[in-house]
């Protein structure tokens, strides 16, 4: 792996707040030449540091819109054929597998509660998911 010093680390946190930030304005941030932040801009995606760059997206919700995150216990991990049905379903953000009690954390987006219900009952019937727990996201009061 590539050894980070302050200066990767500098880029890194640019990078990480704005990705689309031109390699003149991190430069000039890092106090290093263009060509040196291309370098290592280079060697920390060669090296797996920075595994990507993707968009944010806000989608567009309705005032009915409803956000959820599911507390999922497993009969028995791993269920990557699981994890590849939930990655298939629109609906789901995002799948956290975490350590203690419960082993999935799935964050949901849908366009009402018969729709979240419906979704709850999905995945409640899948071979792998033991039991299923839902909290409804009342506000977000922030997100990074």
């Amino acid at each position: 792996m590539h050894a980070i010093d302050a200066k990767d680390r500098q880029l890194l946190e640019l990078l990480y707040r704005n990705a689309r930030l031109p390699l003149k304005t991190i430069a000039a941030r890092v106090g290093l030449a263009r060509s040196s932040v291309r370098e290592r801009v280079a060697k920390l995606e060669s090296s797996g540091v920075i595994r990507g760059y993707r968009a944010e997206v806000a989608w567009p919700q309705t005032p009915e819109s409803v956000q959820a995150y599911f507390q999922v216990r497993l009969r028995q991990t791993p269920a990557t054929a699981l994890v590849r049905r939930l990655r298939d379903r629109p609906e789901f953000e995002r799948c956290c597998s975490i350590g203690g009690e419960v082993d999935l954390v799935l964050s949901a987006c849908v366009d009402s509660l018969a729709a979240l219900n419906g979704l709850r009952d999905w995945l409640a019937v899948q071979a792998e998911v033991a039991s299923v727990s839902t909290s409804v996201v009342l506000s977000e009061d922030f997100r990074r």
